[in-house]
């Protein structure tokens, strides 16, 4: 399957988009990730995208459309992917349907705007394997270290107060009419998440994704 998540920052799509490759194979593509990649490797991109996201500001289109069609045309994903903060635009939307890579599916997931900053807050992120946790909805087993590999566990920088009501200004003026764009296509499915945890959140959202292929095998992935 080709799977798109779509929220704010702090709805959740990171940790269920780990989820899904965990559980169906399917690999995760973050731009998020690729882009931290560049910044420590101290790209000329990196320094870029560095600049624009300690401020709350998106990479423009065209870079982001050819880092993703690097990736998505790596091996791995012939059995699916999914999606994780692209399309983040309307204009990539529809580079990446042109592409004929489109999403088959688009799940929304939706959070109240109080209960989101609290979440980024929080939030913690691993330095070395990318795994999120969150200070108190999701602590790690040791404070300050990744459960999964042992790394150091940090607020990223874009997660300041300030530059998180930034995110959401620029999420609800350019990110939010992907929305109507998917779901005049008919391939977009809200999905509330409320309070729920991670696991509750996966839960509903593995049962929506088999109903709509009962037919698949799923390739669970080894931890």
């Amino acid at each position: 399957m080709r799977l798109a998540l779509l929220g704010a920052p702090g709805s959740g799509k990171g940790t269920q988009a780990k989820l899904v490759e965990r559980s169906f194979g399917w690999p995760q593509i973050s731009t998020g990730d690729i882009f931290r990649k560049e910044i420590s490797n101290g790209t000329e991109i990196g320094k870029e995208a560095a600049r624009l996201m300690d401020q709350g500001m998106l990479v423009p289109d065209e870079v982001v459309n050819a880092i993703v069609r690097k990736r998505l045309s790596a091996e791995d994903v012939k059995i699916g992917f999914v999606l994780d903060g692209y399309p983040r635009t309307v204009p990539q939307a529809e580079a990446l349907d042109a592409s004929g890579l489109g999403p088959e599916l688009v799940v929304q997931l939706s959070i109240d705007k109080d209960e989101l900053i609290a979440r980024i807050g929080g939030r913690l992120t691993c330095s070395l394997c990318g795994s999120m946790f969150h200070a108190t909805a999701h602590p790690p087993r040791e404070a300050g270290s990744c459960d999964r590999c042992g790394g150091s566990l940090k607020r990223r920088e874009d997660d300041g107060p300030e530059t998180v009501l930034r995110r959401l200004e620029v999420y609800e003026r350019q990110t939010a009419p992907l929305v109507g764009y998917y779901d005049q296509k008919g391939v977009l499915v809200e999905l509330r998440t409320g309070t729920a945890g991670p696991e509750e959140v996966f839960q509903e959202l593995a049962s929506l994704l088999k109903s709509r292929a009962p037919g698949w095998t799923w390739q669970k992935k080894k931890a």
